[in-house]
Order: C-alpha cells, then sequence, then structure tokens
C-alpha cells in the first residue's frame, strides 16, 4: 500500500497546513485552517509551538471560535481568553449550546460571566443557571437544557404538528421526546420512529416507553458514563431530586467524560494532569512536574536506605550487586499489573470492598504461580552465571516474596487511596514501585545476610 494512501486524511490536512503556515502564506493557511472541524483547528492549534499558536488563532473565523475554545485543553484555552477582549469573547460565546455555554463560563473572568449572563434572553440565562449549579463532573454540569418535551395525553398529530414550528430544527442528537405531567415531572419518552410509524391518532400515552430511567443531576459523570455504555443509550433525560426534568445528556457528552477518563489514566501513571498542554509554558510545567519528581526522589532514598543497611554484605559478595535490580523489576511490573486491573475495576464500578477478597485471592493465587515458575528460570540463570546454589536459592526465594507482595499492595492500594481521598491513578503507582522496591530489597539481601555472610 502506497504512503499516500495508508496515510490518514485528517493528518495529511494538518501536515500539509502545518507546511504552509511556515511558509508564510496567510490567504491559504486561513482558507485551508477554516475548512476544518471546531475540533480539527483545535488540534491543530495544541500542535503548534508557542510563538505561532496566536498567528493561526487570529486567522480562525470569529463565528468557529467558540466551539474551537471548547476543544482545546484547559491550558490553552485560558492562554487563548487572555488574549481576547470582552466583546470578542462575547461573540465567540454567541450561538453556543446551553451545555457548551456552561463549560466555557466557567474559564471565563466573573466580570465577562456577568456580560454574558446579561446577553442572553431570560429563558436561555435561567437555563444556563440551572446548568451551572451542578459540579462540572455531575450529570447536572453535563446536561443540555435545549430539550423537546410533549405530555401524555395529546395525540402523535397534534406532536408532529408541534414539531413541525422548530424551523431550524431539533435539538442535536434528538433521538426521543421527554414526557412529562403538568408539574414538568417526568413520566417516559417517546422515540421519533414510534412517533413516525405509529397511528397519528394514538395518544402520546399509548406509545410511550417507560423502560428508560432518568438520570439525578447530582450522579457523577463517571457513573453517567458507565450508565450509557451498559445500556447503549443515545440520550438519557436529566432530573432534579423531586423528579422535574432539568434537560437531558446525549452520547456526544458522554465520549467527553469517557475521553477525559482515559486521558487522566494514561497521564496519572507519569504524575500529569490530563489537561497538560505539550506545549506549555517551561516553568509552569517545571512546577507541575517537581512535585512527583520530589515525591519519587523520596521513595528512592527510601529504597537506598534500605540498601545501605547491608553495605557490608553486598561488599562481601559483589554478585549481589548484579542481581538486585532483577528481585525489583520482577515485583514492579506484577505489581503493576495487578494495580491496574484494580483501578480499571474502580473506574467501571466493578470492585469495592465487599468483592475486593475474591480478587485478592484469585490475583495472590496467580502470583504465586507465577513466581514459582519466574523464581525457577531466574535462579538456574543464577546459578548457571555465578555457580553457586545458595544465590540462586536466595534470588528464588526472595523473587517469589516480592512478587506475593506486590500483588498483595498492588490489589489493595487502589481502593486504600480512593478511601483516603488520593487519586490512585494518581499515587498508586509511585508507592508501589516504592513497595516492590523496600521488599524486594529488604528480602533478598536480608536472606543473603542471614545464609551467606
Amino acid at each position: 500500500m502506497s504512503t499516500e494512501i495508508a496515510q490518514d486524511p485528517e493528518a495529511a490536512r494538518l501536515e500539509a497546513l502545518h507546511a504552509v503556515l511556515e511558509s508564510g502564506s496567510v490567504v491559504m493557511a486561513r482558507r485551508m485552517l477554516n475548512a476544518l472541524h471546531p475540533a480539527e483547528i483545535a488540534h491543530l492549534l495544541q500542535s503548534l509551538p508557542p510563538f505561532q499558536r496566536p498567528i493561526a488563532w487570529n486567522m480562525v473565523d470569529d463565528s468557529a471560535e467558540g466551539e474551537v475554545l471548547l476543544y482545546v485543553n484547559d491550558d490553552l484555552r485560558e492562554e487563548l481568553l487572555r488574549g481576547m477582549d470582552a466583546g470578542r469573547i462575547l461573540a465567540a460565546a454567541e450561538g453556543l449550546d446551553t451545555d457548551d455555554l456552561a463549560d466555557l463560563v466557567q474559564d471565563l473572568p466573573a466580570s465577562i460571566t456577568a456580560e454574558v449572563l446579561s446577553s442572553l434572553d431570560e429563558q436561555r440565562r435561567e437555563r444556563l443557571q440551572t446548568a451551572l449549579g451542578y459540579p462540572e463532573d455531575s450529570a447536572g454540569g453535563l446536561m443540555n437544557t435545549d430539550m423537546v418535551t410533549v405530555r401524555p395525553e395529546v395525540t402523535l398529530d397534534v406532536v408532529l404538528r408541534y414539531l413541525r414550528r422548530f424551523k431550524d430544527g431539533l435539538p442535536n442528537i434528538t433521538d426521543n421526546l421527554i414526557v412529562v405531567n403538568r408539574d414538568g415531572r417526568y413520566l417516559g419518552v417517546i422515540y421519533l420512529t414510534d412517533l413516525l410509524t405509529r397511528d397519528p391518532d394514538e395518544s402520546v400515552a399509548e406509545v410511550m416507553t417507560l423502560q428508560v430511567q432518568p438520570i439525578a443531576a447530582s450522579l457523577d459523570a463517571h457513573d453517567v458514563a458507565n450508565r450509557f455504555e451498559q445500556l447503549d443509550l443515545v440520550s438519557a433525560p436529566v432530573v432534579d431530586e423531586s423528579g422535574r426534568v432539568l434537560g437531558r445528556i446525549t452520547v456526544d457528552d458522554v465520549m467527553d467524560v469517557i475521553r477525559e477518563q482515559a486521558d487522566h489514566q494514561f497521564m496519572g501513571q507519569a504524575g500529569l494532569s490530563e489537561t497538560e498542554d505539550m506545549f506549555a509554558p517551561v516553568l509552569l510545567s517545571a512546577r507541575r512536574r517537581a512535585l512527583w519528581l520530589g515525591v519519587n526522589l523520596m521513595t528512592a532514598f527510601l529504597a537506598s536506605w534500605v540498601i545501605g543497611r547491608f553495605e557490608a554484605t553486598i561488599q562481601q559478595v559483589v554478585a549481589l550487586a548484579v542481581l538486585m535490580p532483577v528481585v525489583a523489576s520482577m515485583g514492579g511490573i506484577a505489581g503493576t499489573q495487578t494495580l491496574t486491573l484494580a483501578i480499571r475495576g474502580i473506574a467501571l464500578g466493578q470492585l469495592s470492598v465487599k468483592n475486593m477478597r475474591w480478587l485478592l485471592a484469585k490475583e495472590m493465587a496467580v502470583s504465586l504461580i507465577n513466581s514459582a515458575v519466574w523464581a525457577l528460570v531466574v535462579a538456574l540463570i543464577a546459578l548457571l552465571w555465578f555457580d553457586d546454589v545458595n544465590i540462586a536459592l536466595i534470588i528464588g526465594v526472595a523473587i517469589t516474596i516480592n512478587l506475593l507482595a506486590a500483588t498483595f499492595s498492588g490489589a489493595l492500594l487502589p481502593l486504600l487511596l480512593e478511601r483516603l481521598g488520593v487519586d490512585p491513578a494518581l499515587a498508586g503507582g509511585v508507592i508501589l514501585t516504592t513497595v516492590t522496591d523496600v521488599v524486594g530489597f529488604l528480602a533478598f539481601l536480608g536472606l543473603a545476610t542471614l545464609f551467606l555472610v
């Protein structure tokens, strides 16, 4: 397959635009840039070096600026907003859906937020204030207040005539209409397919379904994503404590949550935020990373301190210094496997205190088998390498101890950290590394001290 065919079309367009920007052809760059989707423009801005970002940003059409701001990461959004005056920000906010506007408003200065609110009509202002009343990572923070509601007693013909009044079309990703009573409380939904295929003289009550359960506005965004995944939902109504419909969540909002969770898990393993800007200022990036480097340094010194306690042993048996990394590395890998599995289980809502002991028993059994196999392999290699049965036995036992300790720690750490209010994805790896290093060195060098010196 040729390179031209195999290359991703989006990557090819962005690469071409990069080349045009570097060539200095402003007219062509502006035309190519504004032919992209707002998400692609955001992707391009994030991939540009800092000095090129303002140039490209000033080429973006005014009508697309609001959507582009929603797609860029938090750091870049803050940077772009700092360079915009109040009028430009108000123009960018105009036309955004209520849920998107709520996301943008939270990053604006208070004075500009007040101007944005005052520029809205009363109905939209109330809807925006409702959305802003809930945490960003809750169902209320995710929901869009733009929705279509109908009453159960009207006929399908009346509903169809009502929908024809929406000259600008229905809200995005509308697969059903929400059925409410006189007080606005949720009753059920009627799917558009049923609305179009059933007898127009039937009432909404006869056609609607009661199977779609509403989502409480206070529900965590993570749990919302799980519900959408498990039930294959396209959209779902959001209700308050009294059952009154506040809005709806659509699958595109849930996709954002899933992507953020994936980024958080991936970046958290390195002690980074999921919103980390690849081209953020040097001092800002250095300050953010310094904390975890400091934490890692302290744990490294702890492992070094353990090694220092056995300095005399290492001096007498030099082979121990050669084999020490093997013990720590094997434990680290085994522990990370279990840690990753446990963090994923918590993220999916599959792991809790109630079933923790079953996971622990299973993981310890797996670790016991693997430790027996690989302890034997390493022991044989050590025997052939150093021609010393005692060293071979000691490293085999040490690896077994470290693998079991690493698995035990990897299974329990995520739940313990979560209970303490610490993010397991962020802190779990650092703590686990400390455990495997300390236990591994302590077991290996301790046994060597007892039986070789």
